[in-house]
């Protein structure tokens, strides 16, 4: 499967758009006006009749032709990314919309260094959902994926089964497993309160990644696909506590991209869970954000280790900051031969022919992606790892580089750059580099000579901060963990849920 993205500026709207093949091809857009009006509403249509050859085949930060009056053609710099892009005040203005989301989204972070933080008796009320919202799709998981067991990978509260060659701690958990993860990790917290009364969060534990994902391969109706999402809402609209704040106090969890519940009306992709006007109002947490949603908050893939203790966290930075590093640059991926706009194989070819040794490609159309050791091994002998877009914007190996103590190499600034405030620090320098992918396409740079002109000093600085700082504030620690000295990626998402939540009320 392969995707392309694209913008296109009409009057007072920008559309951001991708083709995938999920979508038969037909490019899907996602639209927001250009001026700072937060109240402003964005919809969303396909443009299956747009000519690839006029319009442009880039994110907004990326150097790609625009369809706007202005026509300079000198470097500029958008958001905080430089460019070599023809662009006007439109654009710049929808990409500030972005920064300002991701501003408001950095003021609900909570101070607490604690992993709970409820000092106010108010707490999280958790939904007894009836079974079919939830376990009842986990009970359909061996129809999922055609290639592959699927409930292997979801097994154990949606760890999977454990990986002995990797040590404690790690398993082969999915992608899309964060649903179960969060669920089961939530019934077990600290602030979890069983009067309603008592809460100032609820959250709703609907499975509507998993609720996708029994359609993918399925030739059902879009009305099926979205039958139950709709019997959910009418669930809620029957809670008095649904109906006291409409919704503004709830959050939902779900471990797909956001893209996957906005399908358009002449697509067979999706649900359209969050375009339903009854949705709007609760924060949903989500692998990937759609950018102009104030209410969607990106978090981190589940990755596959899951420590149980401080130690276990402590052990492997030790291990990884040791780690014999004898790759320059490693590249675990497949190429997109038909893709016009992917760099892929361009990246293949830099890494496979032209590197003189120094990058090592994992071909991802076998099957050892599948295996995480492969994977791991992998980015644990690299400085650096090379992180384009797939099918979407974002990428678990990102996190998967990142617990590896591996450098990502980032080339859209949609791939955690706007994804993810609470989890990454807003000056990305610290732990990515980032190289425009245009640059890329064009043959302008080649990426293993770039990162070799990195210096060991700058290399070391950033990998200590990604080991010490971040590394542990990315994980799901395991569902019975008890950190003491650090936050996991769960910890901080709730503590700072429970902060939004506050500055809400008051």
């Amino acid at each position: 499967m392969w995707s392309s993205f694209s913008t296109v500026i009409t009057g007072n709207i920008i559309h951001v758009c991708f083709s995938t093949r999920k979508l038969n091809n037909s490019f899907y857009c996602v639209s927001a006006a250009t001026h700072t009006n937060p109240s402003f509403e964005i919809p969303n249509y396909s443009l299956n009749s747009v000519n690839n050859n006029t319009i442009s085949t880039s994110i907004i930060t990326t150097t790609e032709k625009i369809e706007a009056s202005n026509s300079n053609n000198a470097t500029q710099e958008l958001g905080k990314f430089p460019i070599s892009t023809p662009y006007n005040e439109e654009v710049e203005n929808a990409v500030k919309i972005i920064e300002e989301h991701l501003k408001v989204h950095r003021s609900w972070r909570s101070d607490s260094k604690n992993n709970a933080t409820c000092e106010d008796g108010k707490g999280i009320y958790v939904y007894d959902l009836p079974s079919k919202f939830n376990k009842d799709l986990v009970g359909q998981c061996s129809d999922m994926l055609p290639w592959q067991d699927f409930c292997r990978y979801i097994s154990n509260e949606g760890f999977g089964e454990p990986i002995s060659k990797l040590g404690k701690g790690w398993y082969k958990t999915h992608q899309y497993s964060l649903e179960l993860i969060f669920h089961s990790k939530v019934l077990k917290h600290p602030c979890r309160v069983y009067n309603e009364n008592d809460a100032k969060l609820f959250y709703v534990p609907f499975y509507g990644g998993l609720d996708v994902l029994r359609w993918h391969f399925n030739n059902v109706s879009n009305d099926v696909k979205d039958s139950l999402g709709l019997e959910l809402v009418k669930w809620l609209e029957r809670q008095v506590t649904w109906k006291r704040n409409l919704g503004k106090d709830h959050v939902f969890v779900l471990g797909k991209i956001s893209w996957d519940f906005r399908r358009t009306s002449d697509s067979p992709w999706g649900t359209r869970l969050l375009e339903l006007e009854n949705l709007q109002n609760p924060i949903k947490l989500l692998i990937e954000r759609q950018p102009w949603h104030l209410n969607d908050v990106g978090i981190p893939h589940p990755t596959y280790f899951h420590p149980k203790s401080d130690n276990d966290i402590i052990d492997w930075q030790l291990k990884i900051i040791r780690s014999n590093r004898k790759n320059l640059v490693s590249f675990a991926g497949a190429a997109r031969d038909d893709a016009d706009d992917n760099i892929r194989s361009i990246l293949i070819d830099q890494c496979s022919l032209k590197s003189a040794g120094k990058c090592k490609f994992l071909n991802c159309s076998s099957v050892k992606c599948y295996e995480p050791e492969s994977i791991i091994e992998l980015f644990v002998e690299s400085e650096f790892c090379l992180q384009p877009p797939g099918d979407s914007p974002t990428r678990k190996s990102v996190f998967d580089s990142l617990i590896s103590g591996c450098i990502p190499v980032i080339f859209d600034p949609f791939t955690a750059y706007y994804q993810y405030p609470w989890h990454l620090p807003e000056d990305y320098d610290k732990y990515s580099v980032f190289l425009d992918k245009k640059e890329v396409r064009e043959m302008n740079v080649n990426v293993v000579e770039r990162l070799r002109n990195i210096s060991l000093r700058e290399r070391e600085n950033m990998r200590r901060y990604i080991v010490y700082e971040l590394l542990p504030g990315l994980v799901y620690g395991d569902h019975n963990a008890k950190l003491e000295k650090f936050q996991d990626a769960f910890a901080i998402t709730i503590n700072n849920l429970l902060e939004r939540v506050s500055k809400f009320k008051d």
